[in-house]
């Protein structure tokens, strides 16, 4: 696996440890082991489309929150560097605030 590589994973996963408890607990699932970053996409994913059904205002702003997360998160994938590292951090912002919208 080359540097850039396992950079890549190693800052998914950070992001994926941060966040996958909080979002799973949201559309009562189990957290999962091991996932992939595009697993972790396809969970903000299950998450956004379940809050953005909810009939709750702030549910709905979390679900669109989740949704920019996921355009960050996406954007993510095949970029590298300070990008990867900034989309990254919009993703973690808007995950953070989509989750403390709903507590």
């Amino acid at each position: 696996m080359t540097t850039q590589t396992q950079s890549h994973t190693d800052t998914f996963a950070a992001v994926t440890a941060c966040f996958s408890t909080d979002l799973t607990a949201l559309i009562s699932e189990e957290p999962p082991t091991d996932v992939t970053p595009t697993g972790f996409i396809d969970l903000v994913e299950r998450a956004m489309y379940a809050l953005g059904c909810a009939n709750r205002d702030h549910l709905q702003r979390a679900g669109e929150e989740l949704d920019y997360a996921i355009g960050y998160l996406t954007d993510a994938l095949t970029l590298t560097g300070s990008e990867q590292r900034d989309r990254l951090a919009r993703a973690r912002t808007h995950l953070r605030y989509a989750i403390e919208i709903t507590r």
